[in-house]
């Protein structure tokens, strides 16, 4: 039986992979075809003044690298799940029964919200490569993505609370904790913050490396509660973005931008509630340290702002963090390859707090 569990993990994201490898070279032509890219370098940062350094840094490459890689990543996910949802249903009862891991229970939530994200992505990706001189020259505002992460994660929430009755979450010590009415606020709070971090990816390979080892480890937990849709959908997402990656590595072919980073970041924090006490385990304590690269990220912006602002000093050369690196020296690939590094460890830790705790 053991075998088979292994089996409907493994081959589901083997087969994104195959698909996201075959995905890429039309999606490839086709935002090199129509020049999507930004026409015209450089970037202002969260307090509104132009980020020189940054700037300085990613001049060649912000007019010349296409965005929308994501969409390698969420569409690969979504055929998958397709075709074996599709032979499932045509071959009953077959090993593509065992296989189709797109269920009510524990991936509708997930994969719909990866999705709509992923669409609300590719929308403020198009308007910014498209939309120079409108209204929406920049793309969406960031106040509306982030109202846009806030309702997916409210109507989450309230799916959470009202229709599966979650209204604790699990803590050391203490078990599973009741929190009430506040588990709404909470996953609300998770997602955006998670949402935060998805600016790592501005380095080639960094946010793909980087979310596949937090993937991995939640198919891990998920593997472990026996909630094996879930781990083959962590699963389908880790073989997709590993296909993205073998484009993304320098010199990247696109970026995988804002289409990727809010479907991925959603579906994360999804994945961390529906492994804590749903899935009777701790997935969402774990999260910050699964999810340090991103932690790091975000805790980076916060300092320098709030360093900018009350004492008119900068903390960091140039925030995030891994632009900081790279404005201190280090090559690219090297604070990619440094990056990966401390994401399977951190993936690796977080999985076997998960397992001990």
């Amino acid at each position: 039986m053991m075998i088979i569990d292994i089996v409907k993990v493994f081959l589901p994201t083997t087969l994104s992979f195959i698909i996201g490898i075959v995905l890429t070279p039309i999606l490839t032509n086709y935002l090199y075809k129509y020049q999507m890219w930004k026409k015209k370098a450089g970037k202002i940062g969260l307090d509104g003044k132009e980020t020189v350094i940054f700037n300085q840094l990613h001049k060649e490459k912000e007019v010349g690298t296409p965005k929308m890689g994501g969409v390698v990543v969420w569409l690969s996910v979504l055929i998958t799940a397709m075709i074996l949802w599709f032979l499932d249903y045509m071959f009953f009862g077959s090993i593509f029964t065992q296989l189709d891991f797109f269920s009510r229970n524990q991936t509708w939530i997930p994969i719909g919200a990866m999705l709509v994200g992923s669409l609300v992505g590719l929308i403020d990706d198009y308007l910014e490569i498209k939309g120079a001189g409108s209204h929406f020259s920049g793309g969406l505002s960031l106040k509306k993505r982030l109202l846009t992460v806030s309702f997916i994660a409210l109507f989450c929430a309230l799916w959470f609370y009202f229709k599966l009755g979650v209204a604790t979450i699990w803590l050391p010590v203490l078990g599973d904790f009741y929190i009430g009415p506040l588990f709404i606020l909470l996953f609300i709070i998770v997602a955006i913050g998670i949402y935060s971090g998805g600016v790592i990816d501005g380095v080639d390979g960094l946010s793909g490396g980087v979310f596949a080892a937090m993937f991995s480890a939640y198919a891990g937990i998920a593997f472990y509660q026996q909630q094996l849709d879930l781990a083959a959908f962590c699963g389908v997402v880790v073989g997709a973005i590993l296909a993205f990656l073998w484009f993304n590595i320098p010199p990247a072919r696109f970026y995988m931008s804002e289409t990727g980073m809010m479907g991925l970041t959603i579906a994360l924090s999804i994945v961390a509630f529906m492994t804590d006490s749903l899935g009777e385990g701790n997935g969402l304590i774990v999260l910050p340290v699964i999810a340090m690269p991103l932690v790091a990220t975000t805790l980076s912006n916060i300092i320098q702002l709030i360093s900018k602002k009350f004492w008119n000093k900068k903390i960091f050369l140039v925030a995030p963090l891994h632009h900081h690196f790279e404005a201190i020296g280090w090559p690219p690939y090297k604070v990619t390859m440094r990056y990966w590094v401390v994401s399977v460890v951190c993936a690796i830790f977080g999985l076997a707090l998960a397992l001990m705790l």
